[in-house]
């Protein structure tokens, strides 16, 4: 009997710990999000290479500006709210409709001491390839992307986002669009 009930416990205790793991993974990939289930230290892995941006340029990442021609993005008027930085966009994934977790559209330089240090990740896909085959917005990480409407600063049409601030604390939270502890120079 006593055997029986170690079993019983072991197994209850393996599934409870199964059932933690799905959670976590569904978590870390998030409804709507690509197929990959990608930890925060396999996106570490795959994107620190961007921490040299000779190697991101290499890589098809190139200086994005605003409509304006300003490159270090802030919220104007609004210095309490930080910036977000200088980005860094790769045009095909943008327009691929796709989300991967090991690869962002976008990276995102702090000015920091006069140079760029890489800060955040940027997740970007154009509304309406998204909207073409899926009826919902997309999330990765447990986090639902914010939405752009057409018109916006950059020029570009409607589109979703999330920033995934892997590189630099965020005292706003990890997937919030501005950090308060970033600044463009004047």
């Amino acid at each position: 009997m006593m055997g029986r009930s170690k079993a019983i416990r072991g197994f209850v205790i393996a599934l409870a710990g199964a059932a933690m793991l799905a959670v976590s993974l569904a978590g870390v990939a998030g409804a709507g999000s690509s197929k990959h289930l990608d930890s925060r230290a396999t996106v570490e892995q795959a994107t620190t290479k961007y921490h040299d941006l000779a190697i991101a340029k290499k890589s098809g990442y190139g200086l994005l500006k605003d409509a304006k021609g300003i490159s270090c993005i802030a919220m104007t008027g609004m210095p309490e709210m930080g910036a977000m930085g200088v980005h860094y966009a790769n045009g095909k994934l943008v327009g691929d409709g796709k989300i991967a977790p090991t690869t962002p559209e976008a990276l995102v330089y702090a000015p920091t001491n006069g140079k760029l240090k890489l800060a955040a990740l940027e997740y970007v896909v154009l509304k309406s390839a998204w909207d073409a085959h899926h009826s919902y917005a997309p999330s990765l990480f447990g986090h639902r992307f914010d939405f752009t409407p057409a018109g916006n600063r950059y020029g570009l049409p409607a589109f979703y986002s999330l920033h995934a601030w892997i590189y630099r604390h965020n005292p706003g939270g990890t997937y919030t669009m501005w950090n308060p502890e970033v600044h463009c120079p004047a």
